[in-house]
């Protein structure tokens, strides 16, 4: 291999939305670059035209970007290994498909679709193993100028050995054996001009002088074709490691593309941008993703993103699947969230209430972080607790009666609370509290009531953050406003 320097690549598939699963694989990929002061490189797999979905490219760049994963070579960065989509290599694989079959390595196929189905039907009728019977592996010349006569557009397949193994080492699996009468004539162009994954895979990571490829444990069965590939090129084969499934929350089956719902009845998120819309912070899904299969020891949970980078490492990584477990990134979240400073929540705060509608306003945002930092597990979080602030309320009327009161005790407690607040020399959090607490004893209610009675009065829920925090940020003239509004909606105009 032509290069001393650690080059991993993500090359995913715009197929669609950026997946998780596909997130844990750039990260470790990310982290092994990063820790070995190697390169990280980003390549587009776009040759399935039949499934690419034009969104899924910018939600992909988008997402690598939000988590920190920048890339060195690719898409928008450029690099002396280009060009990084492979729909823009396509006359490369061509160059190295005639190679193998000017070699005698790879053969034309001309069976059409029908004949491989009935194939298909035929081997499962007899309860045989699935494959290409290697029909046209042997044609003569004529034969081959018949099908061409006919104007049939071939595909391009591997001549597989027939007989012995094929051997490869594993960083995770180990080394494992494989009988070549179990594998196929894998096609490596297809009839539309345009190559299967695994002939532009094998020929792009040469090229690009990959040192290690690190992907999910479904690939391993794709090895062994990949190796005969590297055998029938003459080149040598990068490090192979195959990272364990991810499961799903309930740790027994495999994490799929579609929706289920968590233990909570929220409908869990499986790509990057719903946990992003959701209110997670990249550093709690980076820390996150990074302890889904690998950890460091048994008891440490946060990392920095430098102590990522200097602790991973791919012998580290479990060969047992590992469930992404909801509860814990919550936990983490939560954590991260309680660790930013005030102007950084606030910033980040911003974002997440201006995408729900609310026009939110940065000092008030602000103020209102010591109030509903320890309420939160995710961005969102803050939506019920301050939108509130940025919105008039609506409400019951009902919900401003508190337990042992009625409606003429409440409306009392408003109009008593309008009065006094009116007249507060300070509308300060602790003054206010001040002034507020007598109330209740002076009207013969309990403190509860009172406060109950303001509180709906002037968020229209029946919970929310401290309450004279929340009627200091409110200020005096809106306090006041939504009180004889309340006063009005109890008839006590």
């Amino acid at each position: 291999m032509a290069s001393s320097m650690v080059r991993v690549r993500y090359a995913p598939s715009p197929t669609g939305y950026f997946h998780v699963g596909g997130a844990r694989t750039a990260l470790y990929d990310w982290l092994f670059a990063r820790h070995h002061g190697g390169k990280f490189i980003l390549r587009i797999e776009d040759t399935d035209r039949t499934r690419y979905e034009p969104e899924a490219l910018p939600d992909l760049l988008d997402s690598l970007r939000w988590l920190g994963l920048s890339w060195d070579e690719g898409p928008e960065v450029g690099g002396d290994y280009g060009p990084y989509f492979q729909s823009d290599r396509v006359a490369l694989y061509h160059e190295y498909a005639r190679q193998l079959l000017n070699n005698g390595l790879a053969y034309r196929c001309y069976c059409s679709p029908e004949r491989l189905e009935r194939l298909r039907e035929e081997q499962r009728a007899a309860k045989a193993p699935p494959g290409y019977d290697r029909h046209c592996r042997h044609l003569t010349q004529k034969q081959i100028a018949d099908y061409e006569a006919q104007g049939i557009k071939p595909v391009v397949r591997l001549a597989v050995p027939t007989e012995g193994n094929t051997e490869f080492d594993d960083l995770l699996r180990g080394h494992i054996v494989v009988d070549n009468r179990q594998l196929d004539d894998l096609i490596l162009l297809k009839s539309d001009g345009f190559p299967t994954y695994h002939l532009a895979n094998v020929v792009d990571d040469h090229l690009m002088d990959i040192t290690h490829i690190t992907r999910g444990e479904e690939w391993l069965s794709s090895v062994p074709k990949h190796v005969l590939l590297y055998r029938a090129f003459g080149w040598e084969m990068p490090v192979q490691a195959h990272l364990p499934i991810i499961l799903d929350p309930s740790g027994k089956g495999k994490l799929s593309k579609r929706k289920k719902k968590l233990a909570d009845g929220r409908e869990m998120p499986i790509y990057v941008y719903e946990f992003r819309q959701a209110g997670y912070l990249p550093e709690a899904m980076v820390n996150f993703l990074a302890l889904v299969g690998w950890s460091y020891d048994d008891q440490t949970e946060f990392f920095s993103r430098d102590q990522l980078i200097r602790y991973f490492d791919l012998g580290k990584v479990s060969r047992s699947p590992a469930a992404l477990r909801y509860e814990k990134l919550d936990h983490m979240n939560a954590t991260y969230i309680r660790g930013l400073g005030a102007n950084d929540l606030a910033g980040r705060l911003m974002g997440v209430l201006l995408r729900a509608g609310l026009k939110a306003k940065f000092q008030t945002v602000l103020k209102a972080v010591p109030l509903i930092r320890e309420r939160m597990k995710t961005l969102a979080d803050a939506i019920p607790l301050v939108d509130f602030f940025f919105q008039e309320v609506q409400y019951d009327a009902a919900l401003l009666i508190q337990k042992g009161m009625d409606k003429a005790s409440t409306l009392g407690a408003i109009k008593a609370a309008e009065e006094v607040l009116a007249g507060a020399g300070s509308f300060e959090e602790g003054p206010l509290e001040e002034a507020l607490r007598p109330l209740a004893d002076k009207l013969g209610l309990k403190a509860g009531q009172v406060f109950g009675c303001i509180r709906v009065a002037c968020t229209g829920r029946t919970v929310s953050p401290p309450l004279f925090g929340t009627l200091g940020i409110l200020g005096r003239e809106a306090v006041l406003r939504r009180l004889r509004q309340a006063a009005e909606l109890l008839g006590g105009a």
